[in-house]
């Protein structure tokens, strides 16, 4: 860290996207130390950039699903329920929300267009897949079920639930061994050339 005017000042090293630091700060003077955090550390997720187009598509669609999927959930209670269309459109925008511009956001901001089951464990995507499963369901039980409104309101339950789960927990992470290793590589062939 430098003293800059009355400021302690340090710059941290730009990461690839999907790349994290870990850090804390060590104060001492003396035999003084303090830690900042105290008992914790910063943890900074770096991304790449998003085109606005391709975000703002995103977050209308995926909104849009939410929205669809409460008023499903509610024409559920309804005496004589109209629930196919409602159910088909929960599913076909949450599939054009999370399943087609969600992997292009993924891409641009982290460098992989699904890192969720069974390639990883980015929550977000498997939230994603788990609402689609549950909706697809609600919708083949349309036709199958007695009482399709019961599955609606456990598809509606369910992404509501899920919704509550942070953003980007758990997200998409780079293997910093695999990457010096291509770094090491690269150089190898760079030599060669």
């Amino acid at each position: 860290m430098q003293l800059r005017n009355d400021s302690l000042i340090a710059y941290l090293p730009n990461q690839p996207p999907a790349g994290k630091l870990e850090y804390f700060i060590k104060l001492s003077k003396d035999e003084h130390e303090v830690n900042l955090p105290e008992n914790n550390t910063v943890v900074i997720r770096y991304k790449g950039a998003v085109p606005d187009t391709v975000l703002i598509i995103h977050i209308i669609f995926m909104f849009s699903s939410m929205l669809l999927s409460v008023r499903t959930g509610l024409e559920a209670f309804r005496k004589d329920p109209k629930l196919f269309k409602l159910t088909f459109w929960t599913l076909i925008t949450l599939f054009i929300g999370g399943l087609i511009f969600g992997p292009i956001v993924q891409k641009y901001a982290f460098g992989a267009y699904w890192t969720g089951f069974p390639f990883g464990h980015d929550l977000t995507d498997n939230k994603t897949l788990i609402i689609f499963i549950g909706w697809i369901v609600a919708l083949f039980m349309y036709k199958k079920s007695a009482h399709p409104e019961r599955w609606a309101i456990a598809a509606s339950i369910l992404m509501m639930a899920i919704y509550l789960i942070p953003h980007s927990t758990l997200g998409s992470e780079i293997d910093y061994t695999k990457l010096d290793k291509e770094k090491a590589k690269q150089k190898l062939l760079d030599t060669l050339n």
